[in-house]
């Protein structure tokens, strides 16, 4: 009898703990059907620029300030105290003033195609992130150094079908050690024209002035309108006389060859759509030439060379915003479709997540300047993901997962604090930011006492130096580790330490987007 009792009483504790166990799994279904259906809702819209986050905005001050470095010219306001006035008779011996616009990096070169790059990269941060910029105090020098650029630009583009594209022959310049205020070589221009054309070139600098036209449309409609004109009969000398300029002057091979033009044609079509509203331009983004050239579904890396990741997402944008007509037409939703697999590309938890990235997640593709791809792919990221929050756009998908735009955020930002030091080395690759940085930046005018008396050939025992810099090239970012997360910090080891004015465009342009939130402009008129 007693036996029975035992039975009977642990059978009904047992039917208990069922009964427990299907309360709890029941719980449990709910609660991640609730997640489920909350993961469907977008994120509230951001407002106007809200709470300032310090380390980015202080990042920003400082990346911006490695414009001044890089000026040719009369400076005017000159904030850098080593540098000083030079390239004043750049273009005189054929009577084109050309004396503004950047040094491309640790040279005295000026190089058209990455220089035109440089301000279509800085006019589209400007575009989108103009309020966070304010909020911190730098639209106003961000606007300043862009003008530096155009101007020189528009000096450069001396008829319709003639473009300069360079300045200073690189083989002579790379033989000298000078600092850029005491140049006496001979500096000749470069151009391409109807007999050598150059649509690569020509549709990056008709890029830069379309976008830059934007950004000075209501400060300055005047000159807005002359880069607008500029833009223009640019992109018609570039799409009626094809050919890279590469080809045209072999002797730029060596330095930025270009691997193709028709991305540049389409970049500088979207850019001129966005300037003008001429619907011709939109079309021929979305008809012949984009089936043809945009690469639809094969995600690609933004960089100077290479605008089709760019395009896809600066053609995104009228998906997201445009009217009812234009944003559900077939050949930009191929170009957001295209963009979304860049994005799921760059997630680290994507099926299709690249493998191209260091062991602590930064994106590495090349050992030359290893940080361009990886900080200009953050920055497509974050216009993506602002794109989204203002949208609504609840996620992407990613080969069945979905990402929300959290997610993409936070590999945004992931990338942009291993630059600032959260990496293996423990350094920031942002001259001038955190307690370590790169000493030995491989950059002539840092390297070269202010007082110094050199001339071609003598200032090379500053190359040469065991001493850090006496100047600090402030703002530059570096060329930056390698894939086993090593750096070297030495002057002679150019592919690390060497800076350039297109890094510094993309990592404002990381840095602008993460400054602080606000929804994103939905029309750039």
């Amino acid at each position: 009898m007693g036996e029975k009792s035992s039975s009977k009483g642990w059978c009904g504790w047992l039917l208990v703990l069922v009964v427990l166990a299907l309360i709890v799994g029941a719980i449990v279904i709910t609660i991640k059907k609730k997640k489920s259906d909350h993961s469907d809702e977008a994120a509230p819209v951001p407002g106007p620029p809200g709470a300032i986050a310090q380390n980015y905005a202080q990042a920003l001050k400082i990346a911006i300030q490695f414009f001044d470095v890089q000026k040719s010219g009369q400076l005017e306001g000159n904030k850098i105290s080593w540098r000083g006035d030079s390239g004043l008779k750049d273009g005189s011996d054929s009577n084109v003033d050309l004396s503004k616009g950047m040094y491309d990096a640790g040279d005295h070169m000026k190089f058209g195609f990455p220089m035109a790059f440089t301000a279509t990269v800085l006019s589209w941060t400007i575009l989108e992130y103009g309020d966070q910029m304010d909020a911190v105090n730098q639209l106003e020098p961000a606007q300043d150094s862009l003008k530096w650029i155009t101007d020189y630009l528009i000096n450069a583009h001396i008829s319709d079908n003639v473009l300069i594209v360079q300045v200073g022959n690189p083989e002579k310049d790379h033989k000298c050690w000078d600092r850029p205020e005491d140049m006496t070589e001979k500096r000749p221009i470069t151009e391409v024209n109807t007999s050598s054309p150059g649509s690569d070139v020509a549709g990056e600098t008709a890029a830069a002035m379309a976008s830059a036209s934007l950004v000075f449309k209501k400060s300055d409609p005047t000159y807005s309108s002359t880069l607008l004109k500029h833009a223009k009969q640019l992109f018609t000398f570039a799409d009626k006389h094809t050919g890279s300029y590469s080809e045209s002057i072999p002797d730029v091979q060596m330095y930025y060859n270009s691997t193709g033009y028709r991305d540049e044609l389409l970049w500088a079509a979207s850019w001129l759509f966005h300037a003008t509203g001429d619907h011709s331009y939109l079309d021929y983004v979305t008809g012949e030439n984009g089936q043809e050239f945009a690469n639809f579904g094969s995600p690609t890396w933004f960089s100077w060379d290479n605008k089709l990741a760019g395009t896809q997402v600066l053609l995104s944008r009228i998906s997201f915003f445009g009217a009812k007509g234009i944003s559900n037409n077939d050949g930009l939703l191929k170009y957001r479709q295209t963009a979304e697999a860049v994005i799921c590309g760059l997630l680290p938890r994507s099926p299709t997540a690249t493998h191209s990235r260091t062991e602590n997640g930064l994106i590495w593709i090349s050992q030359w300047n290893s940080l361009q791809h990886p900080v200009a792919s953050a920055f497509l990221a974050a216009l993506y993901s602002d794109y989204m929050l203002t949208s609504r756009t609840a996620k992407i998908s990613c080969s069945g997962h979905s990402f929300t735009p959290a997610d993409i955020r936070k590999f945004v930002r992931s990338q942009a604090d291993y630059v600032l030091g959260h990496n293996p080395m423990k350094m920031s690759f942002l001259v001038g930011y955190g307690d370590k940085f790169p000493q030995y930046v491989h950059h002539r005018g840092a390297s070269i006492p202010v007082d110094a008396k050199t001339g071609c050939t003598d200032g090379f025992e500053w190359l040469e130096s065991t001493d850090p810099n006496p100047n600090v090239a402030v703002g530059a970012l570096v060329g930056g580790p390698f894939l086993n997360e090593t750096f070297i910090d030495s002057r002679n080891n150019s592919m690390q330490t060497e800076p350039s004015t297109y890094n510094s465009a993309v990592v404002v342009g990381l840095l602008s987007s993460l400054v602080t939130t606000s929804s994103a402009v939905q029309s750039f008129t």
